[in-house]
């Protein structure tokens, strides 16, 4: 039986990415790469968002990641587990980039004022320039491919001795597992690029694997839901009043003990909640779960379009710049996702679809 809460919790995640992300475009904390504060505020206490969801929505995508892969492998081989995440990941976030997303390349390029650069070197350079900046959101894939690659070997030496072991997992053993997620934020940082975090995300992958694809693991969290939901909440306000202002995407704060703690509690929390309360499929449902892995894929280019023609203008309020970003990236989402699904080479080089349209996995 599928489980809809997974469905549910992963478009439910992408739709939060993609309001972060319109907040994020418009920061005031001085983070590179982005239009940046158009408010004339000196403080964007709205910036609160980013700093109340950002430690763990994406490690949450990654636990959820994680299942899925165990649901996957249950009824397929490995063989057919790295064919398919080749295709569905490695494809997009390669070939997509020269095919497509070098577009988003030149936006973000745009943005961080180095289209003076650009015209400084040879056409073919600039344009493999603009392709490698436009990998942005596709971090995500990437990793998770070299998650999905590492667990093969991984499960040929365990032959499932641990994933049985995992099924024992008890509500302190869950608690505790905060120790090493703080643990995995300190080591496989890249230094420049801070969102490839190999040990934080990596670890969510395998714990989504080994412990949270049991049944009776997600069955503790479902009854304990509620009083993790009131810990993750107090976490988030005390996060965000300790670093409000500070860079949250970048050391030291990413590997802080604060910052790992609101992370843990808030996924689990919300792993729980979405299995007591969202495991089910109706209309707007389906919908959301067809449309999340285009949503993912394209919406940051919806908001850097504006963040590049419309807000340097000053010509609107920026609550107005704000909304127009959001519809902006849901509707050019939207569009492509539906244009470039049909397009046969595109949609398997963009998209990572061979055939038929499916939902992210």
């Amino acid at each position: 039986m599928r489980k809809y809460y997974l469905d549910n919790i992963r478009w439910i995640t992408v739709v939060i990415v993609v309001v972060y992300h319109v907040f994020y475009m418009y920061n005031g904390e001085g983070i590179p790469g982005v239009a940046g504060n158009i408010s004339g505020f000196e403080v964007q206490y709205w910036d609160i968002f980013q700093y109340l969801t950002f430690p763990w929505f994406m490690f949450l995508l990654f636990v959820v990641s994680g299942i899925s892969s165990k649901l996957y492998l249950k009824t397929h081989t490995d063989k057919e587990f790295f064919k398919s995440r080749t295709t569905k990941l490695l494809v997009p976030s390669t070939i997509g980039l020269f095919a497509f997303q070098f577009i988003q390349g030149y936006y973000n390029t745009r943005l961080s004022n180095a289209m003076n650069m650009l015209k400084t070197v040879p056409v073919p350079v600039a344009f493999l320039i603009m392709a490698v900046s436009g990998i942005g959101v596709l971090w995500y894939i990437q990793l998770l491919w070299v998650f999905s690659v590492v667990l093969i070997p991984i499960r040929r030496l365990e032959k499932d001795r641990l994933w049985k072991l995992a099924k024992r997992t008890n509500i302190i053993v869950i608690i505790l597992m905060a120790v090493p997620v703080f643990g995995a934020a300190q080591i496989l940082n890249t230094p420049i690029i801070c969102v490839y975090r190999f040990g934080y995300y990596g670890l969510a992958f395998l714990l989504g694997y080994f412990v949270f694809s049991h049944d009776e693991v997600v069955d503790i969290l479902k009854r304990n839901a509620l009083w993790l939901t009131i810990v993750a909440v107090i976490l988030a306000i005390t996060f965000s009043i300790v670093y409000l202002g500070d860079n949250y995407a970048d050391a030291p704060v990413f590997k802080t003990p604060l910052f790992t703690l609101f992370g843990w509690f808030a996924s689990i929390a919300f792993l729980g909640m979405g299995a007591r309360y969202l495991d089910f499929t109706n209309s707007i449902t389906s919908v959301m779960t067809r449309y999340s892995w285009g949503l993912y894929i394209f919406h940051y280019l919806g908001i850097s379009i504006i963040a590049a023609y419309i807000a340097p203008k000053d010509i609107l309020p920026f609550p107005v710049v704000y909304l127009i970003s959001l519809i902006s990236a849901v509707v050019i989402a939207y569009l492509l996702y539906e244009l470039i699904s049909r397009l046969p080479f595109f949609r398997w080089a963009v998209l990572g679809i061979k055939k038929a349209r499916r939902s992210d996995v």
